[in-house]
């Protein structure tokens, strides 16, 4: 439900959604955040024209606009009024219209072939992930701020999601009754299970799974933890609001990745899409997935390192739920994990 605006600002939002090619940028914007060489690729138009399209709906307050190295993004807001006006509009356009249905198949198109790109790297560099991770702050540093941050436990279900090597299963072994690491790659799963094997993890297990869409139950899990994925996705905010579905009341989602930096090279070398993030928008999406920010805590590099790059660690949430009198607590059914295995 929307709420109210001056007539100025809703006949200024409204004026600069009656456009054909503005509400076809909505329609996308409204479920993806791109920026303009992506707006370009998908509806045809020169980049001037999109540009100028961009700036007169985000001037409308419609849209958002957000940095990320030295590339922009755009998308469509569920913070403003006037945000939540544009995803009004779109919701009543008809999906089936031939044009739209066309944005939308090249949007999925263009996100396809990055995915393909980024799991061709994953595939790639399996066997030497550890190694790659290893040139940015000491990994030691960074396992023993996790160890500490997410705590002793014991957890009944620990979740890896992005698990790639495996390593975070072993890291936390001895504080979980059952672990499950998640990834969409093959060869990482493969390198995980040699992992887990050599670490003889018998509550432990790997298996394919989307990041965007886990085939779990809601609040499954007391654990949660997506170490260093988010920089590698289109759309981070998504998977932090599906890894918080599956965190349990009172359960703690952890998640550790790059403050912002500048090192672009990282995209074209690395197939990061984005160059780290802020704490408050880590923050800002944390909280909009309904969980509550603990704390953020920053590992930098060692002084004179200027190519290093800083890590940050953020953990959240989920509050407990609380009953008026005392009842049977609800286990989650054995059926509904072994259905998602």
């Amino acid at each position: 439900m929307i709420g109210t605006l001056p007539s100025s600002e809703l006949v200024a939002a409204l004026k600069a959604a009656a456009e054909p090619t503005r509400l076809r940028i909505l329609a996308l914007l409204a479920d993806a955040e791109l920026n303009v060489k992506d707006l370009t690729q998908i509806l045809g138009q020169s980049q001037p024209r999109i540009s100028r399209h961009l700036k007169l709906l985000t001037e409308a307050g419609l849209i958002e606009r957000f940095r990320d190295g030295s590339w922009v993004y755009f998308h469509v807001s569920d913070r403003t009024e006037c945000g939540r006006l544009a995803l009004r509009v779109t919701q009543s356009v008809d999906g089936a219209e031939a044009v739209l249905h066309r944005d939308r198949d090249r949007c999925l198109a263009l996100k396809s072939e990055r995915e393909a790109e980024a799991q061709g790297y994953f595939a790639a560099h399996a066997a030497d992930w550890n190694r790659i991770r290893s040139l940015h702050v000491a990994e030691h540093e960074v396992e023993s701020a996790m160890l500490d941050a997410l705590g002793t436990g014991p957890f009944k279900l620990l979740l890896d999601l992005g698990t790639g090597t495996g390593r975070t299963l072993e890291l936390f072994a001895g504080r979980y009754e059952r672990g499950l690491g998640l990834d969409v790659n093959q060869a990482m799963l493969a390198y995980a299970e040699g992992t887990i094997a050599r670490a003889r993890l018998t509550n432990a297990q790997v298996r394919h799974g989307d990041i965007y869409h886990l085939a779990l139950p809601d609040g499954c899990a007391d654990a949660v933890v997506v170490h260093q994925v988010l920089h590698f996705l289109p759309e981070p905010g998504l998977a932090i609001r599906e890894a918080a579905r599956v965190t349990a009341p009172g359960g703690k989602l952890l998640i550790v990745d790059f403050a912002p930096h500048e090192h672009e090279f990282l995209r074209e070398e690395h197939a990061h899409k984005r160059l780290g993030f802020p704490s408050q928008q880590m923050s800002q999406w944390v909280t909009d997935a309904g969980l509550k920010a603990i704390s953020n805590k920053l590992l930098a590099p060692p002084a004179g390192d200027s190519a290093g790059l800083t890590v940050s660690l953020w953990l959240a949430q989920r509050p407990s739920v609380r009953v008026s009198a005392p009842r049977p607590a609800k286990k989650i059914e054995t059926t509904d994990l072994e259905r998602a295995r």
